[in-house]
């Protein structure tokens, strides 16, 4: 899109679309039942979690989450290619680290499909990690970049972790477990995260 000199705002617009699209929006929409439970307090939280209507804290967090990508991508600009999948990697590892370390919130009514078909950490890590290793390496062979610019970007590379394992730490304090939906929230709050580290960090060319 930027060969044929797209704008940056549709750039970041299509790339959030796209991202919706591929996930059916299914963590998106688990970002909006755990706001809705996070604001309704612990008392209504599980009842609001359950809820399939979507309540205001829901929308308000899908339309900041939206804005904050939007304004992260076109900051990112020439590093935007590079940036989307490493924090697209860090939101899963997010969701794996819940899956290992955290009580299933619901786990009196039914178990967990994900703890259900759990393989351990290092074998659910592989996959994305091979992704991210093969996208590192064309990003790298295709940019000439200089050897200060390289390890800018290992060092932007290892920075998603604080963030992939205390998000789903936060949001296990808040709710007092995990759930499919809150998985979800880890994940799309660990991108949006990242994504803004990386647009302060990386300074396009």
């Amino acid at each position: 899109m930027r060969y044929f000199n797209w704008p940056n705002i549709s750039i970041a617009l299509i790339s959030i679309a796209i991202s919706i699209f591929i996930t059916g929006g299914l963590h998106i929409d688990g970002l909006m039942d755990t706001a809705d439970g996070i604001g309704a307090g612990p008392s209504k939280r599980i009842k609001a979690m359950k809820d399939s209507r979507v309540g205001a804290i829901g929308v308000q967090s899908l339309v900041i989450i939206v804005i904050l990508q939007i304004a992260a991508i076109m900051k990112l600009s020439f590093y935007a290619p590079f940036a989307f999948p490493l924090a697209a990697f860090w939101g899963r590892i997010s969701q794996i680290f819940a899956i290992e370390n955290y009580e299933y919130l619901f786990k009196k009514e039914s178990g967990s499909i994900h703890h259900k078909n759990w393989k351990g950490l290092s074998k659910e890590i592989k996959p994305s990690l091979i992704i991210l290793s093969i996208g590192i390496i064309l990003f790298l062979s295709l940019n000439s970049l200089n050897m200060s610019k390289i390890l800018l970007l290992i060092y932007c590379i290892l920075s998603g972790l604080i963030t992939s394992i205390l998000i789903p730490h936060l949001i296990n304090k808040s709710l007092g477990g995990h759930s499919g939906d809150s998985y979800g929230a880890s994940l799309v709050l660990t991108e949006t995260t990242n994504l803004l580290l990386l647009s302060i960090i990386l300074v396009p060319n």
